[in-house]
C-alpha cells in the first residue's frame, strides 16, 4: 500500500469516525486513534511525512476552525483563570516532567528533558469539547477549556522551539528563552492582526459567501507561515487573526454568510482531525514495531510521566483555586465553583481521552432535571452536573 492510499483511507476514515463514534458513545478523535491503529496492522500500510510539514499542514487549520466557535467576548471576561492555565501551568508541567524524566534516566540531556515537558505539558481538549454539550457543564466551565485548549499551545510551543535550540547548540539559557517567549508572542499578534486586517480588506471585495469561505482557508496559513518566517508564534498569530475576523466582521444580516462559512469549516475541521488522530494511531504502531527489544523500560517511563501529569495538573488546580478566585474578584462567575467543578476541570487536562456520556448522565425527571437536584451543583453520585 503506498503513502498516496493510505492518505487517502486516513481521510476516509476520518470521516467515518463520527457516525461511528456517536453509535460507541466515544468522542470522533478516539474513534479515528483506533482506526488508525487497525490501519498500523495492515501489511506494507506506513506513511512517513516530513516532520518539519506536519505542524503548518494541520495545526493552522485546527486553530482556526477552533476559534470560529469560540466567543472573543468570553475570553476576555475569564482571561486570567485561562492564562494560569494556559500559561503558568503549562510552564509547571513542563519542569515537573523534565524532572522526573531526568531523574528517571539520569544520562538525558536537561534540553531533551524540556523538549520531552513541552510535548506532553498541553492537554488535548478535543474529546472533552466533543461531550461537554451532553454533560450539561456550565458554560464557564467550557469556555475556560477551550480558553486553554488554544493558548496553551502558543506556550508549549515557544518552550519547545527554545528546548530544541538548546539541545542543537549545547546551551540553554533561562533568560534567553524567557525574551524569546516574549518576542514571540508579541510578533506572532502583530503578525496575526496585520493578518486579520489584510483578509477583512479582502473579503469586501468578494461578491459572494462561497467565495469568501473558500478565501478563509487561505486565512491560517498565511498567518502561520508568515509569522514563522519571522520567528514569532505562528499559533499566536492564527488565534489573533481569528478573534479579529470574527469579532470585527460579524454581520447578523449576512445570514448565507454565515452558513456557508460556518459549514465549509466543519468540513474542514472534521477531515483534519480524523487524519491527525488517524496518524497518530498509525505512528503508534509503527512505534511498537520499532521498541520491541525495550517495550517495557519505554512503557514504565510512559506511565510515570503519565502520572507526573495527572498528579501535576490536579494539584495546580486546588492548589491555586483561591488565588484564581482572587484574581477573579470582580467577576467570579467565570471561574470553578466547588470542588466538583473544580474537579472536572483538572480531569479534563486528560491528553485526548474524556469520560464516556452515559456514565455521566443524569437521570432526569419529565422536566429534565436529574432527581437527585435541588441546586445547581455538582452531584457524586450518580456523577452528574446538576443544572439551575
Amino acid at each position: 500500500m503506498d503513502q498516496r492510499t493510505v492518505i487517502l483511507v486516513l481521510l476516509v476514515l476520518g470521516l467515518l469516525c463520527v457516525p461511528v463514534g456517536a453509535r460507541w458513545r466515544l468522542p470522533a478523535p478516539v474513534v479515528a486513534t483506533l482506526f488508525g491503529a487497525a490501519l498500523g496492522l495492515v501489511p506494507g500500510a506506513s506513511l512517513d511525512p516530513p516532520p518539519e510539514l506536519i505542524l503548518p499542514v494541520l495545526l493552522p487549520p485546527l486553530l482556526y476552525a477552533a476559534v470560529q466557535q469560540t466567543s472573543w467576548r468570553r475570553f476576555a471576561r475569564g482571561w486570567r483563570p485561562i492564562l494560569l492555565l494556559a500559561v503558568a501551568l503549562v510552564f509547571v508541567t513542563t519542569a515537573a516532567v523534565a524532572a522526573v524524566a531526568a531523574r528517571i534516566d539520569p544520562v538525558l540531556p536537561l534540553g531533551a528533558a524540556v523538549v520531552l515537558g513541552a510535548i506532553t505539558a498541553p492537554p488535548d481538549p478535543a474529546a472533552v469539547s466533543a461531550v461537554a454539550g451532553r454533560l450539561g457543564l456550565p458554560r464557564r466551565t467550557i469556555t475556560l477549556l477551550e480558553g486553554e485548549g488554544l493558548f496553551n499551545d502558543v506556550t508549549a510551543l515557544t518552550i519547545y522551539q527554545v528546548a530544541v535550540a538548546g539541545v542543537a547548540t549545547g546551551t540553554l539559557s533561562v533568560w534567553g528563552a524567557a525574551a524569546e517567549f516574549g518576542y514571540t508572542a508579541l510578533a506572532g499578534a502583530v503578525v496575526g492582526l496585520l493578518t486579520g486586517l489584510l483578509f477583512g480588506w479582502l473579503f469586501d471585495r468578494l461578491p459572494t459567501a462561497e467565495l469568501r469561505a473558500g478565501l478563509s482557508l487561505l486565512i491560517p496559513y498565511t498567518a502561520y507561515l508568515t509569522a514563522d518566517s519571522v520567528h514569532a508564534s505562528g499559533v499566536l498569530a492564527v488565534l489573533a487573526a481569528g478573534f479579529w475576523l470574527g469579532g470585527t466582521r460579524a454581520d447578523p444580516d449576512d445570514v448565507a454568510g454565515r452558513l456557508s462559512g460556518r459549514n465549509f469549516w466543519d468540513v474542514i475541521e472534521q477531515l483534519v482531525t480524523g487524519f491527525t488522530f488517524g496518524l497518530i494511531g498509525l505512528e503508534f504502531i509503527q512505534a511498537l514495531d520499532d521498541l520491541q527489544s525495550g517495550l517495557w523500560a519505554y512503557t514504565r517511563f510512559a506511565l510515570l510521566i503519565c502520572l507526573t501529569l495527572v498528579v501535576v495538573r490536579f494539584a495546580w488546580m486546588f492548589g491555586v483555586r483561591g488565588l484564581t478566585r482572587r484574581l477573579s474578584a470582580r467577576d467570579p462567575a467565570d471561574v470553578p465553583v466547588g470542588w466538583g467543578e473544580t474537579l472536572i476541570v483538572a480531569w479534563a487536562g486528560m491528553r485526548g481521552w474524556s469520560p464516556s456520556p452515559p456514565r455521566w448522565r443524569c437521570r432526569a425527571t419529565s422536566q429534565g432535571v436529574p432527581r437527585s437536584c435541588s441546586s445547581p451543583r455538582w452531584s457524586p453520585w450518580p456523577p452528574c452536573w446538576c443544572p439551575a
